[in-house]
């Protein structure tokens, strides 16, 4: 059934703990990607079935599954802890699949040596949004983890109160973070860093010839991904060094969320009370991250000062890289590929925030000529489309670049207490909804509509 070849288990033992899921009491089988299964060459079918559900619970192994916590360290909202790790989520395995090879890990299966006396368990609620959440960005084409499947376990998980507990089936090209890199540094750990940089090479960058040339193209990913993230208005909530994927895929969706009306200092976490982590400033944390990355390979340089400035050089060239990749996705948005008007952009924007316009219905009202009906102030708006317009936008260019529909953080939390009473409806048609983020249905359309004031979302709460 799954084909192993475990990569990083063959890595030094420093490098995780080995340790087996703990078992779910009364698995039930919430939600199945059965298209991501298809990807991946598993057999859905048996993935629903009795022995199939066990495996996504926790409670068997396959064969070849060699189950390991992964060790890193993190920057969190700058502070830095030398020691994190895994510690509610089981590696069982990498997987070769036509796209490429996969890490296939369980997320809230268990206590780990890294738990720092956590329960290791994950409740339903984090659960379905990570669901939700990842699948829609993969379908809008940004770098991310999947979801694969969603377990209940049949067992409470204590938080302010009781919840019913799950597991989520996670699928990345890796879990390798700039916090890998950071818990070897930190215990100058050459030898280590040396096979964890060759490690990620071999897996995710071929064609780099050395650390600097790894750094380099680790820069160059995340640019792209950090500009898809804002021209969804999306912020990620925690963006610690432990959650920065060396792949450049989006991770770890904790206390995120999409901008309802936007503007640039709008921030949701609950933990990032100082705005560290809002909107606007995504884009310059990723390059505190990367220095940090960047400090981690400089051992790797050769000599220290030719070394530090080659890695500083190298992290520099994100800005313009972010730069050009955000002109190239909001000029699609609006419609002038090729040429973006940066000052037209930023004329939109600036009306937007002023006039609390809703971000994804502005920009998909572009195309459908309702835009207009998300200002207070139309006149302003109607001079901003006179010289947009002047350009010829590529309307259709603009709809298969702007959703209809967008996770809304009150979609989500509505379908996330109708599942905590066992109503799984809600969850199952916004997610068919979200993975057809283009598509009209009439059945769906009130799934675009922006929140009643009494059902805004103000603060999200990481997934602990």
């Amino acid at each position: 059934m799954f084909q192993f070849d475990n990569s990083y288990a063959r890595l030094p033992q420093g490098f995780f703990a080995r340790v087996a899921p703990t078992p779910a009491p009364a698995p039930e089988l919430l939600a199945l990607n059965a298209e991501l299964a298809a990807e991946l060459g598993l057999d859905a079918g048996w993935l629903g079935s009795d022995e199939g559900v066990a495996v996504l619970a926790g409670n068997a192994l396959p064969e070849g599954a060699e189950p390991i916590a992964q060790a890193y360290a993190g920057h969190q909202f700058g502070g830095f802890v030398p020691q994190l790790g895994d510690g509610r989520a089981v590696l069982l395995g990498e997987v070769r699949a036509p796209g490429g090879r996969f890490d296939i890990q369980l997320k809230g299966a268990g206590q780990t040596p890294f738990s720092r006396r956590g329960d290791g368990r994950a409740w339903v609620g984090p659960v379905l949004r990570e669901y939700l959440v990842s699948e829609f960005m993969a379908a809008m084409g940004v770098p991310t983890t999947r979801a694969l499947a969603a377990v209940a376990t049949g067992e409470t998980v204590y938080r302010e109160s009781g919840l019913p507990g799950a597991v989520l089936t996670r699928i990345a090209a890796s879990h390798i973070r700039v916090g890998t890199f950071q818990y070897f540094a930190v215990r100058d750990d050459k030898a280590a860093l040396q096979a964890l940089t060759d490690h990620v090479i071999a897996r995710h960058y071929p064609d780099a010839d050395g650390p600097l040339a790894l750094l380099e193209q680790v820069v160059a990913r995340q640019a792209e991904t950090i500009a898809a993230w804002m021209a969804l208005g999306f912020i990620h909530g925690v963006m610690n060094t432990d959650n920065m994927a060396i792949s450049g895929e989006t991770i770890d969706y904790g206390p995120c969320a999409f901008m309802d009306a936007y503007h640039p200092a709008t921030v949701f976490s609950s933990i990032d009370r100082q705005g560290r982590y809002a909107w606007a400033n995504q884009p310059q944390i990723a390059v505190w991250n990367l220095a940090q990355f960047a400090t981690c390979l400089i051992p790797l340089m050769g000599e220290e000062e030719a070394a530090v400035e080659a890695a500083t050089e190298a992290v520099h060239r994100f800005a313009p890289l972010y730069q050009a990749a955000w002109l190239r996705r909001f000029g699609e948005k609006l419609g002038i590929e090729g040429a973006p008007n940066r000052p037209l952009i930023e004329r939109l924007l600036t009306m937007m925030a002023e006039q609390r316009a809703d971000f994804t219905r502005t920009f998909r009202g572009l195309t459908e000529g309702t835009a207009r009906d998300e200002f207070t102030d139309r006149a302003a708006f109607d001079a901003w489309a006179a010289d947009w317009h002047a350009l010829s936008p590529d309307m259709g260019l603009m709809a298969r670049t702007n959703p209809r529909r967008i996770p809304r953080n009150h979609r989500i939390e509505q379908a996330i207490q109708a599942a905590v009473t066992g109503d799984l409806a809600p969850f199952r048609r916004l997610n068919e909804a979200l993975v057809h983020p283009f598509e009209a249905r009439a059945a769906w359309d009130e799934l675009s509509n922006a929140p009643l004031v009494q059902e805004i979302v103000h603060q999200t709460f990481c997934g602990t």
